[in-house]
């Protein structure tokens, strides 16, 4: 049986991972790092870091620019925004629309 892994899944396994969301405050800090630079703080070797790196970037949650010899690290807040409208923003936007017309109908109250 084949399982088709989406673009969702991938996010979700990257941000399923503390070391991976340690690494994506870091760069939502301050972008532009290197390996070296996101090594410094973590208590993990550079082969871990970089495996990390690997799954943040499949999953679009990291980008990479080449600055001659580095390779710079960025967060791409996109994919978290994508989830964030997919399971939250729907369930808040009725809450707001709620409060919304609660003001109105009081403040309608009001000037009666």
């Amino acid at each position: 049986m084949y399982v088709m892994v989406t673009d969702e899944d991938k996010v979700f396994k990257a941000l399923a991972d503390s070391s991976r969301r340690k690494l994506l405050d870091r760069l939502r800090k301050k972008g532009g790092l290197t390996l070296g630079e996101l090594c410094m703080r973590h208590d993990m070797s550079r082969q871990a870091v970089t495996k990390h790196l690997v799954l943040l970037e499949a999953a679009n949650l990291v980008v990479t620019k080449k600055r001659g010899r580095e390779k710079l690290h960025y967060l791409n807040p996109v994919p978290i925004h994508d989830i964030y409208m997919r399971w939250i923003g729907k369930f808040e936007q009725e809450r707001i629309s709620a409060l919304h017309n609660l003001k109105h109908a009081l403040e309608g109250d009001d000037h009666e």
